[in-house]
């Protein structure tokens, strides 16, 4: 690299350019001073405050770190690049599903985070938009100041229908990014154009007339769990296995989930509408803006998208599409399969030899991090049925019949280990995962090992302990659960 480097004719002024640029940036980030911010603040000092953002998207204005950092002006997501990267992003989707269906989507269930709106602008949110048919309109200084209709004939192809579950900070941070969407649906929703050509319209003519919906509820399309309140439920039900089939799953998430938001409605109790909704969802989407975070990230992630799914997927009676986009290079969006995205995380971390190091140089956390990603990948199978088996497969050979990688564990967080197992032994138990015989006998006679370390290490510490049975309780067997479940669903 320092020959090339060397070669360079940095006097011509493309170079230079070029030169100048990198010695900025450089200026830059040896003036961050983190630690010393970090210092002065436990102190009682003033920290300058800066932007914050993804440097790999451009953001070189969030150098040097170590400020006060703020987020965005919200007024203007979307900005004019993330709508045109999220046009980009709902022609990939449907031009998908049209070579896969031979059809267009009626309704796109959407898991919209607050990284969409802090990290990239709002691309997801105009994605929204262009399958609505609408586009945003600007002030001269770069606000949005409101939409504008496409007409459908300019527009192409129907209006596609959205259903939309908003993360909690969403909702708690971006209300005026969700009021624009709601305000959107409801302006095409009563459009005077023909159903097959407007699905919004269409679901909810069908709402008024088949469901006695007011004209208000049977255009709510934004929902999220209660105020005040986060997750989508789904979560805490697999993590507890507290589900035995499909349907369990899908009734925590509308009980969860089933609160509205928009204009004039913001957190009301629509937990029929959203099951309305769902019935018309043909495809479940979230997608990717960073390698720095993926969806074995956060439970957030299969907890919402696979719970949404498995709700669309148990009230629809259909098979529902699983998509997820990615906009790491803006130049090259995507979308793809959500197996695909699975198959792409594990390969290139959880099961890549130096980023297996890389956490292990950790210790007690990285081995805890290897386990939740493991448990995650177990929710995305439990909730959507699109983890292969050589997944699992080489979790298995990786982590619990490499000796190498079990003595690691042993040493430093053996609890983290029997969680694993435990995991996989409920895969293998509940027909999420058909491993050879071979398999799930040496699988059974780690886990027993494992309880065997964690034993010594309690020492005289007295009481009972969680052993490698699966108890599941769901909410049919629990009373008082059975019936708030049913005050709200039924």
């Amino acid at each position: 690299m320092m020959e090339i480097l060397k070669k360079i004719n940095w006097d011509k002024p493309e170079w230079r350019a070029i030169k100048e640029k990198i010695l900025e940036l450089n200026r830059k980030i040896e003036d961050s001073k983190e630690i010393e911010s970090l210092l002065h603040g436990f102190s009682g000092g003033y920290i300058p405050s800066g932007p914050s953002g993804l440097i790999t998207r451009g953001r070189d204005d969030v150098l040097p770190t170590g400020r006060n950092f703020y987020s965005l002006d919200p007024h203007r997501v979307p900005t004019k690049s993330a709508y045109e990267i999220g046009k980009r992003l709902a022609e990939k989707l449907i031009e998908k599903h049209l070579n896969e269906e031979g059809r267009f989507p009626e309704n796109v269930a959407f898991y919209w985070q607050c990284t969409d709106i802090m990290w990239a602008d709002g691309e997801g949110m105009g994605q929204i938009m262009h399958l609505l048919g609408v586009k945003p309109l600007w002030l001269s200084n770069g606000r949005v100041k409101g939409f504008e209709i496409i007409p459908v004939k300019e527009l192409g192809r129907p209006r596609i229908d959205v259903t939309i579950r908003v993360s909690g900070i969403t909702r708690d941070n971006f209300p005026m990014c969700i009021e624009l969407i709601d305000e959107a649906v409801q302006a095409v929703a009563f459009l005077d154009e023909p159903e097959d050509m407007n699905f919004i319209r269409k679901h909810t003519m069908e709402q008024l007339a088949q469901n006695g919906a007011d004209l208000r509820s049977a255009t709510l399309r934004i929902f999220c769990s209660m105020p005040g309140t986060y997750q989508a439920g789904t979560q805490l039900a697999v993590y507890a296995s507290a589900w035995r089939e499909e349907k369990d799953l899908a009734e925590v998430f509308l009980y969860w989930n089933g609160y509205a938001y928009g204009k004039g409605v913001w957190g009301e109790s629509k937990h029929k509408e959203l099951a309305n909704a769902l019935k018309t969802v043909d495809i479940t989407y979230n997608k990717v803006v960073s390698d720095e975070y993926d969806l074995f990230g956060c439970c957030c992630y299969f907890g919402t998208h696979g719970g949404m799914t498995a709700a669309a997927r148990h009230l629809s009676g259909k098979e529902v599409k699983t998509y997820y986009g990615d906009t790491r290079n803006p130049e090259h969006v995507e979308v793809r399969d959500l197996a695909d995205e699975i198959r792409r995380v594990v390969r290139t971390k959880l099961l890549n030899p130096k980023w297996i190091e890389g956490m292990k140089r950790h210790g007690y956390k990285g081995a805890a991090d290897i386990s939740k990603r493991i448990g995650r990948i177990y929710g995305w199978e439990a909730t959507t049925k699109e983890v292969d088996d050589w997944i699992f497969d080489d979790i298995t050979r990786t982590f619990m019949m490499n000796e190498e990688n079990r003595k690691f564990f042993e040493e430093h967080n053996p609890w983290a280990l029997e969680e694993i197992a435990r995991r996989l032994i409920e895969a293998a138990e509940r027909g999420l995962w058909s491993p050879s015989e071979d398999v799930k006998e040496a699988l059974k006679a780690l886990y027993l090992e494992i309880e065997g370390w964690i034993e010594e290490k309690m020492g005289d510490t007295k009481g009972n302990f969680q052993g490698g049975s699966i108890d599941v309780v769901t909410a049919e067997e629990v009373e008082y659960w059975k019936k708030k479940m049913q005050e709200v669903i039924s």
